[in-house]
């Protein structure tokens, strides 16, 4: 299926800029290609008005990895001529060793890494253990405030956590988190589909779908040999022996795998944007055709694919990463 107008834009949560539904995320995916072939990628992208991009400084915690996407980025974003406001930078800030690594110093040196001084959103990263809410809050307002990010949200948290910061920031008079970017696929629906999140989506929150296609195994890569996320529930072996039956719901719709992975999470009524890892031309034009697929079927997507749901026993609604008991 082949989508060929301009992407359309959502806004990403009451409190969040106007996004394109498709965004680009930069881990392990331009540093496996050529570096020629970055810049031509990202002009492509945004040219189709993909201009949303989600790069991290990938070197903390269980990502302590040196990786250099971050840095490719910046030079292709340059070598492709796309002005800094024609694209819309998402950045993360990382909690695993937070406050020692302040928020303030890990933007330095993030953005830095980028080329730029400011980005328009940014991620705070999930976490484990105790966190002392009222301090993060307080302190990614004053980046916020001093113009170093636009607005910012949260990466995996639990609906409870991300409730309680949000209270605080709004009793306090601080910015309060605009949306939460949640691992969100046909297969994975306990924690964004459930109530607590639902609460949150009728308040305002926007999401932001991530991890779509479990590492590329529901785009047919049953056995990615990079690096991919966790496996909340321990069900990654049922989302491969379930990749057949999402192939022929999409054959049914004359669509790729890869295209209703996308337009299903885009279905999720507080879905402003789905981020995937694109290597490619031809893998761009594939997830854009997931736009047409919406058009076209939206209202029967969720059904079609309702027996997939792989977590609903293996993850409460109410877990973080990882968190899996129900």
């Amino acid at each position: 299926m082949e989508f060929s107008g301009q992407v359309p834009r959502r806004r990403l949560g009451d409190g969040g800029p106007e996004v394109p539904v498709l965004g680009l995320g930069s881990w392990n995916t331009w540093d496996r290609m050529p570096r020629e072939q970055v810049a031509e990628l990202i002009g492509t992208a945004v040219g189709r008005g993909v201009n949303l991009f989600d790069v991290a400084h990938y070197d903390f915690g269980p990502h302590a990895e040196n990786a250099v996407t971050d840095v490719i980025f910046g030079q292709a974003v340059r070598e492709a001529g796309v002005a800094r406001e024609d694209y819309l930078l998402c950045g993360k800030l990382w909690l695993w060793d937070y406050p020692v690594l302040s928020f303030a110093g890990q933007a330095e040196v993030a953005l830095d890494r980028i080329g730029t001084d400011h980005a328009d959103l940014v991620v705070l990263g999930d976490f484990a253990g105790e966190l002392d809410l009222r301090a993060v809050v307080t302190d990614v307002s004053e980046l916020v405030r001093a113009g170093r990010f636009g607005c910012w949200g949260v990466n995996n948290w639990s609906a409870r956590d991300l409730r309680l910061a949000r209270d605080f920031a709004l009793a306090e008079g601080l910015t309060p988190p605009a949306f939460a970017q949640l691992k969100y696929s046909v297969a994975r629906r306990s924690v964004p589909d459930g109530e607590p999140y639902g609460r949150l989506f009728a308040d305002g929150l926007g999401l932001q779908a991530s991890d779509v296609f479990e590492g590329g195994i529901l785009a047919g890569k049953l056995h990615p040999e990079r690096k991919i996320g966790a496996d909340p529930g321990g069900i990654r072996d049922r989302i491969r022996a379930a990749y057949p039956e999402l192939r022929r719901v999409a054959e049914s719709f004359g669509a790729t795998p890869a295209q209703l992975a996308i337009a299903f999470c885009l279905a999720h009524p507080a879905a402003a944007s789905v981020l995937v890892g694109v290597s490619g031309r031809a893998q761009l034009d594939d997830n854009l055709g997931a736009l047409a697929l919406l058009e076209r079927h939206g209202d029967e997507l969720r059904a079609a694919v309702a027996g997939l749901w792989i977590d609903r026993d293996a993850v409460h609604p109410e877990a973080a990463w990882g968190a899996d008991v129900r």
